[in-house]
């Protein structure tokens, strides 16, 4: 896979990941924006009203057909919290130009101007949205809100991010809320849109067989030349918690308990973030981990246990299905192995294993077109460059002292348990 990028605008990039291992080209429009309490809501709300037509597609209905003419062309849309951003995100996929019929027209150049349409070119009747859509949309994002409950495992991890960042970025639900729906009209909604996509950093990547024609597609697209130059609005530098020990009980009608331990990793060094993957693959990572080892298989006290990296955050978030009865147990045994890693209670093969699991895991990036996409976006928000081989390099340099020094830098910060 090669990657190259190109500045379209101030804050408007291009990226091209170039690779002739898939048969399809996916066409991706990031819009990225500070997490804001007082947008975050309306953010969400844009990416669903958007997704229902264009000015050129007015319906669903219309998008549909032009997806069909377009060999069966897939499209979607999403909202994403990264770090303290929020990401509107847009796909379409097509069949490369090299597998359709001579006489087609260009397929690549047809999708980028489709995607493009739909993101830059809304329907608009009376000087704001179509009001119909916005407020079945409206109806839609109530539900998706008040549903937030029925995952209880993920519901339990937002909240305990929640606590540990309250009244920051980070501590923001993607969806947002529903007290702010009553009061988001079609005009409202419109010049919320209107703002974003002045001030936001706009990335458009183009992945595929994909030949230098893409640099004049973009380039001289109408929309893209309409759009203004920005210094864009968006987070590089994310906040920390709040530095202190929480304890939250929540109750729910649940049969099984859900506990969430969110730790600190106090590092200031983007390098350091390697080895804070190498310590939670050893810590939680892994089925081979100290967490899933001792707290689920030999001790019997969860159903699942595991732990994840936030590396945007530098947190590293103990997830457990438990028991209710079993939670003081849980947490004494899930802190002996936190206390473990601090003194170097873990062996070589724990070391290599952990390594070997997430240069596997590197490997399968571009197996995926979206997964590619996926980890370059994130090398753009860090403002690294670090290729996947770059990548590979620097998980396999990772020492034992490494992994210590990160270890000796853990604290928890936040225990957050949902109950009966």
């Amino acid at each position: 896979m090669k990657y190259i990028e190109k500045n379209i605008k101030n804050g408007i990039k291009l990226h091209i990941l170039n690779t002739d291992k898939f048969k399809t080209n996916l066409v991706a429009v990031f819009l990225t924006t500070s997490l804001k309490r007082e947008t975050v809501t309306s953010n969400a709300l844009i990416s669903a009203v958007l997704r229902r037509g264009s000015n050129t597609m007015k319906t669903q209905e219309e998008i549909s057909k032009k997806l069909e003419e377009l060999y069966g062309a897939g499209f979607d849309c999403g909202i994403n919290k990264t770090g303290d951003n929020q990401v509107l995100k847009f796909y379409m996929e097509t069949v490369n130009d090299e597998y359709v019929p001579q006489m087609s027209e260009n397929m690549l150049k047809t999708s980028v101007e489709s995607l493009l349409d739909i993101v830059f070119n809304p329907l608009i009747e009376n000087n704001g949205f179509k009001k119909e859509y916005v407020e079945q949309e409206k109806k839609n994002m109530k539900q998706r809100i008040e549903g937030r409950i029925d995952d209880k495992a993920r519901y339990a991890l937002d909240r305990c991010i929640e606590e540990m960042y309250k009244d920051k970025a980070f501590g923001l639900y993607r969806f947002g809320y529903v007290e702010d729906l009553n009061n988001i009209n079609e005009m409202y909604l419109y010049n919320c849109y209107k703002r974003l996509i002045d001030t936001c950093k706009i990335d458009i990547f183009v992945s595929g067989n994909i030949d230098d024609e893409i640099e004049k597609i973009i380039a001289e697209n109408v929309y893209i030349k309409k759009l203004k130059e920005r210094q864009p609005i968006y987070n590089v530098v994310n906040e920390k918690t709040n530095q202190k020990q929480n304890e939250i009980v929540e109750n729910m009608n649940v049969t099984q308990g859900k506990l969430v331990i969110g730790l600190e990793v106090n590092s200031k060094d983007e390098d350091e973030k390697y080895s804070a993957l190498v310590y939670n693959t050893i810590l939680g990572g892994s089925a081979n981990s100290k967490i899933f080892q001792n707290v689920r298989e030999k001790a019997n006290l969860a159903y699942a246990a595991g732990s994840s990296y936030f590396r945007y955050k530098d947190n590293i978030f103990v997830t457990c299905g438990i028991e209710i009865s079993n939670y003081k147990k849980t947490i004494d045994l899930v802190k002996k192995q936190i206390e473990d890693m601090k003194n170097n209670d873990f062996s070589d093969e724990e070391l290599e294993n952990a390594k070997k699991s997430i240069v596997a895991m590197i490997y399968t990036i571009d197996d995926e077109q979206d997964t590619g996409i996926t980890y370059y976006f994130g090398q753009e928000l860090s403002n690294n460059k670090n290729t996947i081989e770059d990548y590979i390099n620097k998980i396999q340099g990772i020492k034992r002292e490494d992994v210590l020094n990160i270890a000796n830098k853990i604290e928890i910060n936040t225990i957050y348990f949902l109950r009966d």
